[in-house]
Protein backbone atom coordinates (compact mmCIF):
# COMPACT_ATOMS: atom_id res chain seq x y z
CA UNK A 1 0.00 0.00 0.00
CA UNK A 2 2.62 2.81 1.14
CA UNK A 3 4.44 1.54 -2.48
CA UNK A 4 1.37 2.63 -4.32
CA UNK A 5 1.86 5.84 -2.31
CA UNK A 6 5.44 6.65 -3.45
CA UNK A 7 4.74 5.37 -7.42
CA UNK A 8 2.05 8.24 -7.41
CA UNK A 9 3.41 10.93 -5.12
CA UNK A 10 5.01 12.13 -8.50
CA UNK A 11 1.90 12.35 -9.99
CA UNK A 12 -0.28 14.16 -7.49
CA UNK A 13 2.69 16.73 -7.05
CA UNK A 14 2.67 17.33 -11.28
CA UNK A 15 -0.94 18.09 -10.56
CA UNK A 16 -0.86 20.04 -7.65
CA UNK A 17 1.68 22.41 -9.50
CA UNK A 18 -0.46 21.81 -12.50
CA UNK A 19 -3.30 23.39 -10.33
CA UNK A 20 -1.38 26.13 -8.97
CA UNK A 21 -0.01 27.35 -12.56
CA UNK A 22 -3.86 27.75 -12.96
CA UNK A 23 -4.94 29.95 -11.04
CA UNK A 24 -2.20 31.87 -11.31
CA UNK A 25 -3.25 32.19 -15.12
CA UNK A 26 -6.72 32.21 -13.58
CA UNK A 27 -6.01 35.27 -11.91
CA UNK A 28 -3.79 36.85 -14.64
CA UNK A 29 -6.23 36.04 -17.28
CA UNK A 30 -9.58 36.32 -15.68
CA UNK A 31 -9.36 39.01 -13.13
CA UNK A 32 -9.04 41.95 -15.63
CA UNK A 33 -11.40 40.95 -18.11
CA UNK A 34 -13.98 40.70 -14.80
CA UNK A 35 -13.18 43.92 -13.59
CA UNK A 36 -13.55 45.17 -16.82
CA UNK A 37 -17.12 43.43 -17.62
CA UNK A 38 -18.90 43.84 -13.73
CA UNK A 39 -18.97 48.01 -13.90
CA UNK A 40 -20.48 47.31 -17.95
CA UNK A 41 -22.71 44.62 -16.40
CA UNK A 42 -24.16 46.88 -13.14
CA UNK A 43 -24.48 49.63 -15.94
CA UNK A 44 -26.64 47.85 -18.10
CA UNK A 45 -28.34 46.13 -15.28
CA UNK A 46 -29.32 49.49 -13.45
CA UNK A 47 -30.56 51.32 -16.83
CA UNK A 48 -32.91 48.22 -16.97
CA UNK A 49 -33.96 48.99 -14.31
CA UNK A 50 -34.51 52.52 -14.49
CA UNK A 51 -35.74 51.40 -18.15
CA UNK A 52 -39.21 49.63 -18.16
CA UNK A 53 -39.74 48.14 -21.17
CA UNK A 54 -42.64 49.44 -23.40
CA UNK A 55 -45.43 47.97 -24.53
CA UNK A 56 -45.24 47.77 -28.90
CA UNK A 57 -48.77 48.94 -29.13
CA UNK A 58 -49.96 51.15 -25.61
CA UNK A 59 -46.39 52.77 -25.00
CA UNK A 60 -46.84 51.83 -21.20
CA UNK A 61 -44.41 50.10 -19.18
CA UNK A 62 -44.14 46.10 -19.17
CA UNK A 63 -45.17 44.45 -16.94
CA UNK A 64 -48.01 47.10 -15.46
CA UNK A 65 -50.61 46.34 -13.02
CA UNK A 66 -53.87 47.26 -14.01
CA UNK A 67 -57.91 46.00 -12.63
CA UNK A 68 -60.73 44.25 -14.21
CA UNK A 69 -63.40 46.94 -15.48
CA UNK A 70 -66.19 44.01 -15.53
CA UNK A 71 -67.50 41.27 -13.57
CA UNK A 72 -67.41 38.92 -16.28
CA UNK A 73 -63.85 38.64 -18.36
CA UNK A 74 -63.28 35.75 -20.59
CA UNK A 75 -59.51 34.80 -20.31
CA UNK A 76 -58.62 33.50 -23.80
CA UNK A 77 -55.52 31.02 -24.83
CA UNK A 78 -54.63 32.92 -27.09
CA UNK A 79 -55.13 36.71 -28.04
CA UNK A 80 -57.95 35.84 -30.91
CA UNK A 81 -61.81 35.28 -30.47
CA UNK A 82 -60.48 32.12 -31.78
CA UNK A 83 -59.16 31.12 -29.33
CA UNK A 84 -60.91 28.91 -26.77
CA UNK A 85 -61.64 30.53 -23.55
CA UNK A 86 -59.82 29.48 -20.56
CA UNK A 87 -61.90 30.81 -18.10
CA UNK A 88 -63.99 33.60 -17.19
CA UNK A 89 -63.25 36.58 -14.04
CA UNK A 90 -66.18 37.30 -12.41
CA UNK A 91 -65.05 40.02 -10.26
CA UNK A 92 -65.21 43.44 -11.20
CA UNK A 93 -61.61 45.28 -10.23
CA UNK A 94 -59.67 42.28 -9.25
CA UNK A 95 -55.69 43.60 -9.85
CA UNK A 96 -53.83 42.14 -12.48
CA UNK A 97 -50.63 42.05 -14.25
CA UNK A 98 -50.30 43.03 -17.92
CA UNK A 99 -47.37 40.89 -19.48
CA UNK A 100 -47.72 41.84 -22.87
CA UNK A 101 -49.51 43.14 -25.43
CA UNK A 102 -50.82 42.25 -29.35
CA UNK A 103 -53.01 44.41 -30.61
CA UNK A 104 -56.25 45.01 -29.03
CA UNK A 105 -55.35 42.02 -26.64
CA UNK A 106 -53.45 41.73 -23.55
CA UNK A 107 -51.91 39.13 -21.65
CA UNK A 108 -52.33 39.11 -18.11
CA UNK A 109 -51.21 37.28 -15.13
CA UNK A 110 -53.47 36.83 -11.87
CA UNK A 111 -52.23 36.67 -8.37
CA UNK A 112 -52.26 33.03 -8.39
CA UNK A 113 -49.97 32.95 -11.48
CA UNK A 114 -53.04 32.08 -13.41
CA UNK A 115 -51.67 33.48 -17.02
CA UNK A 116 -54.29 34.36 -20.80
CA UNK A 117 -55.35 36.47 -23.26
CA UNK A 118 -58.20 39.61 -22.14
CA UNK A 119 -59.35 42.27 -24.81
CA UNK A 120 -57.90 45.61 -23.44
CA UNK A 121 -61.08 47.06 -23.34
CA UNK A 122 -62.12 45.05 -20.55
CA UNK A 123 -59.13 46.78 -18.87
CA UNK A 124 -59.05 49.45 -16.27
CA UNK A 125 -55.72 51.79 -15.34
CA UNK A 126 -57.71 52.13 -12.32
CA UNK A 127 -55.18 50.66 -9.47
CA UNK A 128 -56.11 48.15 -7.11
CA UNK A 129 -54.93 46.20 -4.72
CA UNK A 130 -55.74 42.25 -2.76
CA UNK A 131 -54.92 42.19 0.84
CA UNK A 132 -52.03 39.49 0.90
CA UNK A 133 -53.77 36.49 -0.65
CA UNK A 134 -50.83 34.21 0.11
CA UNK A 135 -51.29 35.23 3.93
CA UNK A 136 -54.34 32.72 6.44
CA UNK A 137 -54.47 35.19 8.93
CA UNK A 138 -55.81 39.13 8.54
CA UNK A 139 -54.01 41.89 7.83
CA UNK A 140 -54.06 45.07 9.61
CA UNK A 141 -54.79 48.50 8.40
CA UNK A 142 -54.04 51.74 10.68
CA UNK A 143 -54.62 55.03 10.63
CA UNK A 144 -52.16 58.02 8.71
CA UNK A 145 -49.86 57.72 12.08
CA UNK A 146 -48.91 54.11 10.94
CA UNK A 147 -49.78 53.11 14.61
CA UNK A 148 -53.01 53.18 15.11
CA UNK A 149 -55.46 50.70 14.31
CA UNK A 150 -58.51 50.99 12.03
CA UNK A 151 -59.31 47.51 10.78
CA UNK A 152 -58.13 43.81 10.17
CA UNK A 153 -59.15 42.75 6.60
CA UNK A 154 -59.13 39.49 5.31
CA UNK A 155 -56.68 37.45 2.88
CA UNK A 156 -58.29 38.66 -0.78
CA UNK A 157 -60.14 41.91 0.33
CA UNK A 158 -60.26 44.47 -2.69
CA UNK A 159 -59.46 47.84 -2.42
CA UNK A 160 -58.56 50.88 -4.28
CA UNK A 161 -55.17 51.94 -4.13
CA UNK A 162 -54.82 55.44 -2.96
CA UNK A 163 -50.51 55.88 -3.00
CA UNK A 164 -47.79 54.26 -2.05
CA UNK A 165 -44.78 55.40 -1.06
CA UNK A 166 -42.17 52.49 -1.26
CA UNK A 167 -43.53 50.86 2.34
CA UNK A 168 -46.94 51.60 3.05
CA UNK A 169 -50.02 51.70 0.45
CA UNK A 170 -53.25 53.76 0.95
CA UNK A 171 -56.41 51.72 0.56
CA UNK A 172 -59.97 52.03 0.44
CA UNK A 173 -62.87 50.35 0.19
CA UNK A 174 -65.99 49.80 1.46
CA UNK A 175 -66.45 50.03 4.91
CA UNK A 176 -62.65 51.10 5.52
CA UNK A 177 -59.87 53.53 4.45
CA UNK A 178 -56.16 53.30 5.67
CA UNK A 179 -53.00 52.55 5.62
CA UNK A 180 -51.25 49.05 4.71
CA UNK A 181 -47.64 47.36 4.62
CA UNK A 182 -46.87 47.49 0.68
CA UNK A 183 -45.40 43.63 1.37
CA UNK A 184 -49.19 42.69 2.44
CA UNK A 185 -50.60 43.57 -0.66
CA UNK A 186 -50.89 42.11 -4.51
CA UNK A 187 -51.00 44.24 -7.12
CA UNK A 188 -48.06 46.85 -6.38
CA UNK A 189 -44.23 46.31 -7.03
CA UNK A 190 -41.96 46.02 -4.13
CA UNK A 191 -40.63 49.92 -4.12
CA UNK A 192 -42.89 50.99 -6.25
CA UNK A 193 -44.46 54.55 -5.57
CA UNK A 194 -47.40 56.35 -6.96
CA UNK A 195 -49.85 59.41 -5.85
Amino acid sequence: MSRMNTEFAPISTAFSRASKHFQILRRAVLAPFVSALLPALFCATHAYAQEPQKGPVSGLPLPRYVSLKSDRVNVREGPSKEHPTLWIYERAALPVEITAEFETWRKIRDSEGAEGWVLHSLLSGRRTALVAPWKKEPQLLVAEDYKTPVVKLGPGVIGNLRGCDGKWCRIAGKGFDGYMQQENLWGVYPGEKFE
